[in-house]
């Protein structure tokens, strides 16, 4: 759900978009959840969870979780399975889980925003994608779908000098592609800084639903994770990176299968048993 609050998020403290974002993507939990809980889970103190309440146009804590009731679009999501069951962990569960996230990641998913993230790729002169760490491999594989399609994509350095030398080369009319799911890394700091000098526009995917405008890329595609203090799945990303590539593929027509058509033929001609 998004919660519609008598003030815009923009007026709310880090700590406040910090519950607000909580509320957004953890309805479930947060409507079973004691002020004390939620306070420890976020790691904030018990009056700036009622502080925040106040500032959303409520009494108090109950008010607050009034206010989620009514504004929510259906009944609160249930986890369908624990991780462990009686101290043994279970695949099934885990899978489950995995299915709620990508639940999660479709009530958040934006259209107009998927729409406009589609249109920068495909339309896009060149495409450089930057992860780092687990992300990294999400761009290796993003790069891979893409340049099957015909699509111009460079892998951008995780950090360091080399990464400036990367951005150097992007320019008008090009698209960087950053990961940046729990908060804005240093390198990313760079890449949106770099974007008014350099004049490219910026898609990141994330896991945040408030973000500060200063660390807002041009355009945002939400992925559910879990929780801050869970093992962050790539579960949701995944599966986002790919309905984004069919929905290139749709945008770009004859010009995508003509090269997916193309690098078969080439696949049959020099490996033919590929």
């Amino acid at each position: 759900m998004e919660l519609s609050l008598a003030v815009s998020p923009g007026e709310l403290t880090r700590a406040e978009q910090k519950i607000l974002d909580y509320i957004n993507t953890n309805t479930d939990a947060f409507l079973f959840s004691s002020i004390g809980q939620l306070a420890q889970r976020l790691g904030l103190s018990d009056a700036t969870v009622s502080r925040f309440a106040r500032h959303a146009g409520c009494a108090d804590f109950k008010g607050l979780k009034t206010l989620v009731v009514e504004q929510a679009a259906g009944p609160a999501a249930k986890m369908a399975g624990t991780l462990s069951q009686d101290g043994v962990f279970s695949p099934a569960a885990w899978l489950e889980r995995q299915q709620l996230y990508l639940q999660k990641t479709a009530k958040q998913l934006d259209q107009a925003e998927f729409d406009r993230g589609v249109e920068a790729l495909a339309t896009a002169r060149q495409i450089f994608l930057h992860g780092k760490n687990a992300s990294a491999s999400l761009a290796q594989m993003l790069a891979f779908r893409l340049r099957r399609l015909g699509l111009s994509v460079s892998l951008l350095p995780s950090g360091g000098s080399e990464l400036l030398e990367g951005l150097l080369q992007a320019g008008q009319q090009d698209l960087v592609v950053m990961f940046s799911f729990s908060k804005l890394s240093r390198e990313g700091r760079v890449i949106l800084e770099h974007r008014r000098a350099a004049g490219y526009r910026t898609l990141a995917f994330v896991s945040r639903t408030c973000i500060p405008p200063e660390e807002q890329a041009d355009i945002s595609l939400f992925a559910y994770r879990g929780e801050e203090k869970e093992y962050h799945s790539m579960a949701a990303p995944t599966a986002l990176l790919d309905v984004l590539t069919v929905a290139v593929t749709s945008r770009l027509g004859q010009r995508g299968t003509d090269s997916l058509e193309q690098l078969h033929r080439l696949k049959t001609d020099y490996f033919p048993l590929g």
